[in-house]
C-alpha cells in the first residue's frame, strides 16, 4: 500500500508536507508510510479517500481505478462545496456568487463568448 500512497500523492502533484496537512498528519508520518517503515491506520486511509476522492479498494489492494469516478453533477457540487467551505473571501467564492446572480440572457452571452474562444 505504501507504493500506492506515494503514487496517489505524485498524481495529485503534492509534496509529502502538503499531502500530510490535507489529511491531518505530519510530513514525517507520510515519509515513513511511503518507505514502508510504518503501517497506515484505517482512519488515515479513510481520510485520504475522503479528501482526495481516492478509491478505497484501489488504495488497499491496487484493484480498480485510483480515483472514484464521479458524475459531472457530483464534480460540480464538490467544487462548489470545497470553494465555499473556506471562511476566506476568495476569488472562487466571489466568482460563484457572481454566477449565481446571472440572468438567463447573461448565460447566453457567456455561452457565445465561450464558443468564440473555443474556435480560436
Amino acid at each position: 500500500m505504501n507504493d500506492r500512497i506515494k503514487k496517489l500523492r505524485k498524481a495529485l502533484d503534492l509534496t509529502q508536507q502538503e499531502f500530510a496537512q490535507r489529511i491531518g498528519m505530519k510530513q514525517n508520518s507520510i515519509a515513513l508510510i511511503e518507505s514502508g517503515k510504518r503501517n497506515i491506520s484505517n482512519q488515515a486511509i479513510l481520510g485520504i479517500c475522503r479528501e482526495f476522492h481516492a478509491d478505497e479498494a484501489w488504495l488497499r489492494t491496487g484493484d480498480g481505478s485510483m480515483f472514484i469516478q464521479r458524475s459531472r453533477e457530483e464534480e460540480i457540487a464538490a467544487f462548489i462545496g470545497d470553494s465555499l467551505s473556506t471562511g476566506e473571501d476568495t476569488f472562487k467564492k466571489r466568482f460563484i456568487s457572481m454566477l449565481s446572480h446571472l440572468k438567463e440572457s447573461d448565460w447566453e452571452v457567456l455561452e457565445r463568448m465561450a464558443e468564440k474562444m473555443k474556435r480560436g
